[in-house]
């Protein structure tokens, strides 16, 4: 009796083991939308409402390609390098260049004037002072 009982505990352990709580989704009967839409005259749009030339790039209403960047026009003349002034390990020497900036201020591994803490200006203390607040009606 006691086997029969052992073994009918064994089967249900097994059987919970192998169930999975979680619904799968069926990958071959849902197919993800398209990113764009194609419009009555054949005009494909994208889902932010832009034109698409047949490349699939976002066209203005002139047909130009919008967001489209010039690099080497952009960059023509700029001796700045992301790693400016590091050492660089595998060629022995350090990087040259300069670090690109978009504010204007003078940044990497030179320019390292930040405020000591006594040249800091001081914070006015919190007034009232939340340890002294009495909580509001209602709360316990």
């Amino acid at each position: 009796m006691a086997a029969r009982r052992i073994l009918a505990g064994a089967l249900g352990v097994s059987m919970l083991a192998a169930c999975d709580p979680l619904p799968q989704p069926l990958y071959s009967e849902t197919t993800p939308p398209p990113a764009y839409r194609v419009q009555p005259d054949g005009i494909r749009v994208d889902n932010e409402g832009f034109a698409l030339d047949p490349e699939g790039y976002r066209v203005d209403k002139s047909g130009a390609r919008v967001g489209i960047i010039d690099v080497p026009a952009k960059t023509a003349g700029d001796n700045s390098n992301a790693v400016a002034g590091y050492y660089i390990s595998n060629t022995g020497v350090t990087a040259p260049g300069r670090v690109a900036s978009t504010d204007g201020i003078s940044t990497g591994p030179t320019s390292m004037n930040l405020p000591t803490p006594s040249q800091m200006p001081q914070q006015a203390p919190i007034t009232p002072a939340p340890g002294n607040v009495p909580p509001p009606a209602g709360y316990r």
